[in-house]
């Protein structure tokens, strides 16, 4: 009976010790579960504009922005601040097409929502040129017309991989966030499509635009030398007008 008493006093310690050592394990899987957490938690607010440079201490001041827009006292918006008419945009330019954004900075009411949208209107042949929104990705329907769209990859395993697609009315496609995309209208007569953005201002950035037109110019030697072609093809290219059709 000692033998057998002893036995199960020895077990009974055993399962206090295991119960215990089980309580501290879950103790610290709790700790570090609400660590991670509060890690995921714990984010930078995505820009909402090009850049926003930080002031040093006590020059509020000289503070212009904040990310984003400041916020309407609540008790003087209307229901205005949430209307936006928009009418058919002037394809009669260059690229023979036009695009009308809705962002925040014409239509107020989206401040903080995280989304936006335009109109693109298309003449025939009309082109919205390659380029790229910083902050957001595109969803884009038809409405009226065919139209070639596509984007490109980054520069994965050393390809730019390209997808394209003909869409026709009622076609939707989305453009992932960041890469250089666009939309060129193959059909017969004008083309009307609207693209909805992750972002209430996504920027938008035109590729040839930006490259050849920008203030002050690029140096022509970077640009012969990235293009590997010969200076006075990149002092004509430069010397072109290029036509912002946003």
């Amino acid at each position: 009976m000692q033998k057998i008493f002893k036995s199960l006093t020895i077990n009974k310690q055993l399962y206090r010790q295991h119960h215990t050592k089980l309580k501290m394990k879950a103790a610290y899987l709790l700790v570090a579960f609400l660590a991670l957490a509060s890690f995921a938690s714990a984010y930078d607010p995505s820009p909402l504009q090009d850049f926003c440079v930080a002031l040093p201490d006590g020059s509020i001041k000289d503070a212009v922005f904040v990310n984003g827009k400041f916020c309407k006292d609540p008790k003087i918006v209307v229901a205005e601040d949430f209307f936006k008419h928009v009418d058919p945009g002037n394809v009669v330019n260059k690229l023979g097409s036009k695009v009308t954004p809705v962002t925040v900075n014409e239509l107020a009411g989206l401040n903080t929502l995280g989304i936006s949208l335009a109109r693109i209107d298309f003449g025939s042949k009309g082109l919205n040129p390659p380029h790229t929104h910083p902050r957001g990705t595109e969803v884009l329907i038809v409405i009226e017309g065919t139209l070639l769209v596509g984007f490109v990859t980054s520069n994965q395993n050393n390809t730019n991989r390209l997808f394209t697609k003909v869409l026709n009315k009622g076609d939707v496609f989305v453009f992932p966030f960041g890469l250089i995309h666009f939309q060129f209208n193959i059909g017969y007569g004008n083309a009307l499509a609207i693209a909805a953005l992750s972002s209430q201002n996504p920027g938008v950035i035109t590729i040839a635009n930006a490259v050849f037109g920008s203030t002050p110019p690029i140096s022509p030697e970077i640009l012969a030398k990235a293009f590997q072609v010969d200076n006075k093809v990149i002092n004509y290219l430069q010397k072109q007008f290029w036509y912002d059709n946003n």
